[in-house]
């Protein structure tokens, strides 16, 4: 088992839960069905291995599918600085919008993945996040624009009914989903890290924040969060990569973590060391049904998260191609 490390050089080069599987014992293999959007609007719906896929009905409907590639990109962005991280508050599930350096932090993320190609974009349903994956894109040179999808009534849906197909072409579905969010800290929520700290012990706090098995009071443990954050990611995200579609997440720390257990094959005692910055994008291969580590930055002085692969460089040189 490779040793975990901090986030920002595992790229030198390189209420409980409601799903009752042990985090422990995630399958490997299971590529469940892919969602799809309905040819007439954006709406993501179940679908059976014979339709189209999710992009592939968005962006040209009247083509039948063919599978894209054999490998897609997978990239992780833990949200920028929110508020209540600058006020050192337990935040959880509570919904608080980014501080300006938050903001400059999702900007600088969106710069150094600017060139990777992006095709669907997962987010949590808080705002720190989605803000983060919109700004992020902003700074993308695709030039395509991120649509935040809403299918949580039929008026919803008819209301955000988009009418040109070449606008669509344009687009980059944003599905936002609670099962990426972070996890719920319960009746820490809101409170100071440091006065925690003094009610209750250092000791005790580091346990509820750290550990992999014990929860904060009326909270979720890391591995609760682990159990929907991974279940998540195998049933809706999973298969859209092994149809070659390129996707980003943007999360919060310790749902990002329960991935990156997932995805590098960590024990419960690795996972409780490893260390997200915000901001700092993490790049895998998708590939031959295995996840492959291309890296973050490398050093203040790189500026773009990397990885070697043939397919990248073909997607680089057509883009700029296409732009100039």
């Amino acid at each position: 088992m490779a040793t975990v490390t901090s986030h920002q050089f595992i790229g030198s080069f390189a209420s409980h839960s409601p799903f009752n599987s042990k985090a422990s014992h995630f399958p490997k293999d299971s590529l469940n069905l892919p969602i799809k959007f309905r040819q007439n609007r954006f709406k993501i719906e179940a679908t059976t291995a014979s339709q189209t896929p999710v992009l592939d009905t968005l962006l040209s409907p009247s083509t039948p599918y063919k599978k894209k590639t054999n490998e897609a990109s997978l990239i992780l962005i833990r949200h920028g600085e929110s508020l209540w991280n600058e006020k050192n508050l337990f935040t959880g599930c509570v919904d608080v919008p980014l501080t300006e350096k938050g903001v400059a932090e999702a900007i600088q993320a969106g710069k150094r993945i600017s060139t990777i190609p992006v095709d669907l974009i997962f987010t949590s349903s808080l705002i720190r996040a989605q803000m983060t994956a919109m700004l992020a894109m902003t700074q993308h040179r695709c030039k395509k624009v991120p649509i935040i999808l809403h299918d949580e009534s039929e008026k919803a849906q008819t209301w955000s009914h988009v009418f040109s197909e070449e606008t669509r072409k344009q687009s980059i579905p944003v599905i936002a989903a609670w099962q990426l969010n972070e996890r719920m800290y319960g009746e820490l929520q809101g409170l100071n890290k440091e006065e925690t700290a003094e009610r209750y012990g250092t000791q005790q706090v580091h346990e509820w924040r750290r550990s992999y098995h014990i929860p904060p009071p009326k909270g979720e443990s890391l591995e609760m969060c682990a159990e929907r954050a991974v279940a998540y990611f195998e049933d809706k995200i999973q298969p859209e990569l092994a149809l070659g579609n390129n996707v980003l997440i943007a999360a919060h720390g310790n749902s990002l973590r329960s991935i990156i257990m997932y995805l590098d094959k960590l024990t419960s005692q690795e996972v409780t060391s490893l260390e997200l910055s915000t901001g700092l994008p993490l790049l895998y291969i998708f590939k031959d049904r295995k996840f492959m580590r291309r890296g973050s930055p490398v050093g203040p002085t790189e500026a773009g998260v990397y990885a070697y692969t043939k397919r990248l460089a073909q997607y680089r040189q057509k883009l700029d191609e296409t732009l100039n």
